[in-house]
């Protein structure tokens, strides 16, 4: 009987890949990442998303929850604490190709206090905090990128809180994990001391001192945030308290001095436009035909938000540190002026 060879044609089936393409790729291994000194205490899911980026965060936290994520071979949740030393496995996956956009430029920023523990600057208006929603970069790429060369704390530089892009003052940054755990916890607990200097259209009332109002936050199918006012019962409200005082009066507009109890999103702007009085230049929440006629007849185009002084306990000394940013220059040159806004905008 004659034998007859058969071949057998194999097929390569590779989500998105040709099988070209599926036979050119190395396969997907086990990753082992090695917790450092700097990392001990973060918390699991805050340490792979620094350590994967590009990863979609519904991603890490299946696998977390999956148990295919092991920390010294055992399962853990997304908030368990990782220590120096800990070895995290982490299941195979793909990671985005690193990107070929230019480096952030090279910048610093006027310094408030700076120590081995912590960074304190006064941040321009205009300038994002950090890279992302349409923003290459910001504050934390900016001086990442100009401290890479320099020993010491330069090699661990992360945000403490934001301020909003069009808001200018006191932003604070940690120089060791030790110090952003610690001063992070302030902020959650409130133990901070936040003030901010808002300029708003109009007469405030003078008994009007503290905005005790829920708000609830949504995003749009760009990514963009808006917040608005809800009330106590929403079940997706949040509460939200601001302390106001009259600073200075003008012909028709009010300096407000504003103390943040809570630190939600938007919250100063949102909270003093629902009383009629936005910010002068708030481009989301603000009188959009006033603050045009501002930018034109007083050469003042941005939002008056300014995050004047920020109180809290030095997370390495325990002692009480206020930092003040002074007023910039454009709100100065406003206030001087302030008397023509009602001109300006009628």
């Amino acid at each position: 009987m004659e034998s007859r060879s058969i071949r057998v044609k194999t097929r390569v089936k590779t989500l998105g890949a040709s099988p070209q393409q599926a036979r050119a790729e190395p396969p997907l291994a086990v990753r082992h990442l090695q917790v450092d000194a700097e990392s001990d205490g973060q918390r699991l899911d805050n340490f792979l998303l620094r350590h994967l980026k590009g990863v979609p965060k519904t991603h890490v936290y299946r696998v977390i929850r999956s148990g295919e994520v092991r920390v010294n071979k055992g399962r853990a949740q997304a908030d368990s604490r990782v220590a120096a030393g800990d070895d995290i496995r982490v299941p195979p996956m793909r990671l985005p190709a690193p990107s070929t956009a230019p480096p952030a430029p090279a910048r610093e920023f006027p310094v408030l206090l700076e120590d081995e523990h912590l960074l304190a600057i006064a941040k321009p208006a205009g300038v994002a905090v950090h890279g992302g929603s349409g923003v290459s970069f910001g504050v934390i790429e900016q001086l990442r990128q100009s401290r890479q060369h320099i020993g010491g704390g330069a090699s661990f530089l992360e945000l403490v809180h934001r301020l909003d892009k069009e808001t200018s003052g006191v932003l604070l940054l940690a120089k060791k994990r030790s110090a952003l755990t610690a001063l992070q916890d302030q902020f959650r607990e409130r133990e901070t001391t936040k003030i901010y200097s808002a300029l708003v259209f109009g007469a405030w009332p003078e008994k009007l001192k503290v905005i005790d109002l829920a708000l609830h936050k949504t995003l749009d199918a760009a990514g963009e945030r808006h917040v608005r006012v809800v009330s106590p019962q929403h079940e997706d409200g949040r509460r939200a308290i601001t302390l106001v005082r009259v600073a200075q009066r003008y012909a028709h507009a009010t300096l407000l001095d504003v103390t943040l109890k809570t630190g939600r999103t938007h919250q100063i702007r949102v909270h003093l436009s629902s009383h009629g009085h936005p910010i002068v230049g708030d481009p989301k929440y603000g009188d959009f035909t006033r603050n045009k006629a501002v930018a034109k007849s007083l050469q003042f185009p941005r939002m008056f938000l300014h995050a004047r002084e920020l109180g809290f306990e030095h997370p390495a000394t325990g002692a009480r540190v206020t930092l003040t940013a002074p007023l910039p220059t454009d709100c100065l040159a406003l206030l001087q002026r302030a008397d023509g806004i009602a001109s300006a905008a009628a």
